[in-house]
């Protein structure tokens, strides 16, 4: 099998078309992460380097949660801080907008509609980089004052006139993520696999590197110090991370087939045979953005009771942050339940049953047993609705890997990012959309591909 792999990657090659676009994706990637390095202006990052490098391992929270999509450009004051995160969150405010505003929702259905939303989205981008911009400016400015530095001695701006500094980093920072989201668009447009989602992607493989150390860390600690984890854990750990990957392949290709019949139609004097043929619905149909969700709304109370017990010192902030502590029992039940709730709303809010009723009614399909219409609508609502809880409970306990790791087994979060989470999520999703476009060059050019028997299936 090992052979027959490395013969699949060797037939990548020998199709110059396919050659191209992978070296093209190669290269450009790797100008994203040289984005994610070269510090902007008028900070020092080696200081603050050294900070998270006498820091040790890192924590969750909502720098752990940035650095993950970012690759951690913000410990290195890097011109791709803000990542390509705000691309992201503007093209889901315009796609959740477009699911309840009417006239957005038209424009999508429109001729050169959809061109017109993904300009929409870039317009949205540059205001949200500028704002972002801003505050990583007055962050740093203030770093040893806030939480998010906490412990940090010295200063990180090499400027004296401040004004000139936000002004300018701000600017720098929708500069490099506006980049990002042109390098994106191009290796979607002339690379291999979906360039957005191959930059995060990239960005949270970086931090590979690190995992793997500290994993040699709290196996093998230097100094003579007693390890923290053991043969046994090891044999966990690997079952754990091939029985997790596994998973999430099986309920990331999951899906349920709805059977459709088309009648026999005449359009003018042509006369079209009817036909069978399915509507896929994906048992992980809101794929990772429950968990983002989650993780952004459960970040705001501990912040702000922390906030609180810092100015007032009042035992009961102190008590409410500790409850919402990352490792705390009702931090994962509240958290659990979030990530379900944003599955259905996710869901309710994407899936348009209504819509696909009437078109399958305009072009003569139906299901079988179910009358078109409304009759189909509700079909399909309940059908989303059962599979949908399946996908929730999924993600939930992908989501919460890491956290029981450090609770039962005290692995670190650089270790256990990649054993769940939003990490492995998009990881495996992203490597099995890129292995289906391969795949796809490969068969068109009448090579195998990666299987000789089924076909990967893609996310989309």
């Amino acid at each position: 099998m090992l052979a027959s792999i490395i013969e699949t990657f060797r037939n990548c090659f020998r199709i110059p078309e396919l050659k191209s676009r992978i070296l093209f994706t190669l290269m450009l990637l790797a100008i994203c992460r040289l984005i994610a390095v070269v510090p902007a202006p008028g900070l020092d990052s080696v200081a603050l380097q050294e900070y998270f490098r006498n820091m040790g391992a890192r924590t969750g929270g909502l720098l752990g949660m940035y650095g993950l999509f970012t690759g951690g450009a913000y410990e290195h004051c890097a011109i791709g801080t803000l990542g390509i995160m705000p691309y992201i969150s503007a093209t889901i405010i315009l796609q959740l907008l477009t699911a309840v505003i009417p006239a957005l929702s038209k424009l999508a259905r429109e001729e050169g509609g959809r061109v017109k939303l993904v300009q929409y989205g870039r317009y949205l981008t540059v205001l949200l980089c500028l704002g972002q911009g801003y505050f990583w400016a007055m962050l740093w400015e203030h770093a040893g004052e806030g939480q998010l530095f906490r412990g940090f001695q010295g200063n990180l701006v090499l400027y004296e006139n401040l004004f000139w500094y936000r002004i300018q980093t701000a600017i720098v920072l929708t500069t490099g993520t506006v980049l990002l989201m042109w390098l994106g668009e191009q290796i979607s447009e002339r690379g291999i696999g979906n360039g957005v989602s191959l930059v995060i992607t990239v960005g949270i493989l970086a931090r590979l590197p690190d995992a793997v150390v500290a994993t040699k860390i709290s196996f093998f600690p230097a100094g003579g110090a007693e390890a923290t984890l053991n043969f046994g854990h090891a044999i966990i750990l690997i079952v754990l991370l091939v029985g997790v990957v596994a998973g999430v392949i099986a309920v990331t290709q999951a899906q349920r087939k709805i059977p459709i019949q088309y009648a026999q139609r005449a359009v003018g004097r042509r006369v079209f045979a009817g036909g069978t043929s399915f509507l896929p619905l994906r048992v992980n149909y809101p794929g990772v953005m429950p968990i983002i969700f989650a993780q952004a709304i459960l970040m705001v109370p501990g912040q702000i009771f922390q906030s609180l017990y810092s100015r007032f010192k009042l035992d009961v902030f102190r008590e409410l942050t500790a409850l919402f502590a990352e490792h705390g029992f009702f931090y994962l039940t509240v958290y659990a339940l979030l990530i379900i709730f944003f599955s259905y709303f996710w869901v309710a809010t994407v899936f348009n049953e209504l819509q696909i009723a009437d078109d399958l009614k305009k072009s003569g399909g139906y299901i079988p047993g179910v009358r078109p219409g409304q009759a189909t609508s509700a079909y399909l609502h309940n059908a989303m609705h059962r599979i949908t809880l399946a996908g929730g409970v999924f993600l939930t306990i992908i989501a919460i890997i890491p956290t029981l790791l450090y609770n039962l087994m005290k692995v670190p979060y650089d270790i256990g990012q990649f054993f769940g989470g939003t990490s492995l999520l998009i990881t495996v999703g992203v490597l099995l959309d890129t292995m289906r476009q391969v795949e796809s060059h490969l068969l068109m050019r009448h090579y195998d591909g990666f299987l000789k028997k089924g076909r990967i299936r893609g996310r989309f």
